[in-house]
């Protein structure tokens, strides 16, 4: 399974799938990889104008696995990683996902070119976020005997019977609910399933391909749109032909046996009956430039229905110019005006106010300061943060025997890890101060800018430890304003299955209204803070607050039309 995304290059194009002698490709591409360890980010994101018009293909490479390369949309230099869209709220001021993803399922017959159509449908939609999942991820695993028959072209690739549907459509739902999935790769040499399994996470749109997507029908009822690739069965023959004696190094009697005794009764009696299930029927697969132009139309008007305006696919600026009121989702704006006059909530707790705390504080929000004091006591704040959060966490008694041979009835953390996830930029500031005091913790990051068209916080990058869900989870930023970052930054995590209760937001400064907005999306996340600031300008920025930590901090002057949130100043 290959991943990529809304800039798909054209030469990457689909390869044969395990029904051509069990050698074949996947592809499913996400907006960002939790886990891989192998992106980059070398330079913050900008917003960059993208035009993908529907083109000839080049030829297909050659691959041996599914493979899952999750790729956000950018650009890439020898030198940069420009990141060009981000993902916009998903969810409402409840934290709650306010939209399921459009999942959109290409079936058809074996080398039809249903990864050519989906990939050209990807270069033309023309926005971020789009998964690519195929079925031949979830090949079954097979056994020894299985193994020796798929050797010689004897096992039967395209029987329904040889997926893992149960485990599909599982992947598909929690894609669709916009969930955090591990998607197998399958080796088609080996004819098993490797133990890397691949994140995938964040989508607008799914596609979902393989040659039985339209013959299961709990796979049905997760299309939301469905498209046949109809290809003459000749065509189909001789790309197998050439693929497998050109790649593969098969000889023609072998691909011709395998065609007429598995391939061809299989399609006309699974695939091809399943054509009456379309929306849409595409003739001569990827060449059809008209008919992929139709499909992206329909596709363009239905996203108008379910994603929020600036998520929307490329339209007339004019038409993005609209009020606050008139958005379907604003997030900052509503945050920004909620809860006012309400009780703090019992799930805050702010480190005591000693004369260390006021003096320190008073000599970081005083603008007069230098960066050599601000960072230094900056630090010193971040240190008895961390150590008062850690207080929090749930202890379970222990009892140890001492260098004297006494014993020594202590606690030990119930549970299995702690894990640090940071908020970039300003958030990063205080992983030091946590690695200080917890050995060995692992470390993630999120990176949420905002959009300086709409004011609202979006989803540019994320990088999150493997089985992130057991862990006790340390989110991290600077300060807290409307709490629109933290609320988008708690929802990735929710994303990834880890558990409200588990999850404790700490930052130096926050406003009400941020603690008001967290509380009540999430009343189980515990808050934790040095101080709480009452008021929030129209600008969105805290009031006395501390001014841009992140420029304070690092020494940087932003931009004038730089806004202080990309810092976490006002989110």
């Amino acid at each position: 399974m290959n991943s990529t995304s809304s800039g798909t290059p054209p030469d990457q194009q689909p390869q044969p799938s395990p029904s051509d002698g069990g050698k074949g490709c996947d592809r499913s591409m996400s907006r960002s990889d939790s886990g891989s360890g192998e992106d980059s980010l070398d330079a913050l994101p900008c917003c960059i104008p993208r035009c993908c018009p529907l083109t000839p293909s080049l030829s297909p490479q050659k691959r041996t696995t599914s493979q899952s390369q999750t790729e956000p949309p950018l650009l890439r230099t020898n030198k940069r990683t420009i990141y060009t869209a981000g993902r916009p709220p998903w969810y409402n001021v409840t934290g709650t996902t306010f939209k399921e993803a459009f999942v959109i399922g290409l079936c058809g017959g074996s080398a039809s070119g249903k990864t050519t159509v989906a990939n050209k449908i990807i270069e033309a939609l023309d926005i971020p976020w789009v998964v690519l999942l195929s079925m031949d991820s979830f090949y079954k695993v097979l056994n020894k005997e299985e193994q020796e028959l798929a050797a010689k072209s004897e096992y039967n690739f395209d029987h329904p019977d040889a997926f893992d549907v149960e485990l599909l459509v599982n992947v598909l739902r929690k894609l669709k609910k916009g969930k955090s999935i591990k998607v197998p790769v399958y080796d088609f040499t080996s004819h098993c399933r490797r133990k890397e399994w691949k994140t995938v996470y964040g989508a607008n749109v799914v596609i979902f391909e393989g040659i039985l997507a339209f013959a299961n029908k709990e796979l049905l009822k997760l299309l939301d749109m469905k498209v046949f690739v109809d290809t003459d069965s000749d065509i189909r023959l001789t790309r197998r032909l050439k693929r497998d004696v050109s790649q593969r190094g098969r000889d023609i009697a072998g691909i011709i046996r395998q065609y007429n005794k598995f391939v061809k009764p299989a399609f006309e009696r699974y695939i091809e009956p399943t054509v009456q299930l379309a929306d849409i029927v595409v003739p001569r697969g990827g060449d059809n430039f008209v008919a992929l132009d139709l499909i992206v139309q329909h596709v363009h008007s239905q996203l108008e229905k379910v994603l929020p305006v600036r998520a929307r696919p490329s339209r007339p600026a004019w038409l993005n110019a609209v009020s606050p009121s008139q958005r379907e989702i604003t997030v900052r704006s509503a945050l920004a005006s909620a809860h006012q006059g309400q009780p703090l909530p019992d799930t805050l707790s702010v480190l005591k106010s000693t004369p260390q705390v006021r003096g320190m504080h008073t000599i970081i929000r005083n603008k007069e300061t230098n960066r050599d004091a601000f960072v230094f006591y900056s630090k010193r704040l971040m240190r008895l943060l961390i150590e008062h959060a850690l207080s929090f966490l749930p202890l379970k008694p222990v009892s140890v025997e001492t260098p004297q041979g006494g014993v020594y009835h202590g606690r030990r953390l119930s549970g299995k890890r702690i894990t640090g996830v940071s908020i970039l930029r300003a958030g990063e500031t205080m992983e030091p101060a946590l690695t200080a005091v917890c050995k060995d913790i692992r470390l993630g990051k999120i990176l949420i800018q905002t959009n300086l068209d709409t004011g609202e916080p979006e989803l540019h990058y994320l990088r999150l430890p493997k089985d992130i869900s057991e862990d006790f989870v340390i989110l991290m930023d600077s300060t807290v304003s409307t709490g629109a970052a933290a609320l988008m930054a708690v929802r990735v995590l929710l994303d990834h299955d880890v558990a409200e209760n588990k999850i404790f937001l700490l930052s130096l400064l926050m406003a009400e209204t941020g603690v008001h907005s967290v509380a009540y999306a999430f009343p189980k996340v515990r808050v934790i803070t040095t101080a709480v600031d009452k008021e929030v300008n129209h600008q969105f920025h805290i009031i006395p607050g501390i001014g841009n930590f992140g420029d304070r901090y690092f020494g940087t002057d932003a931009p004038s039309d730089w806004c202080e949130s990309d810092d976490g100043v006002d989110l």
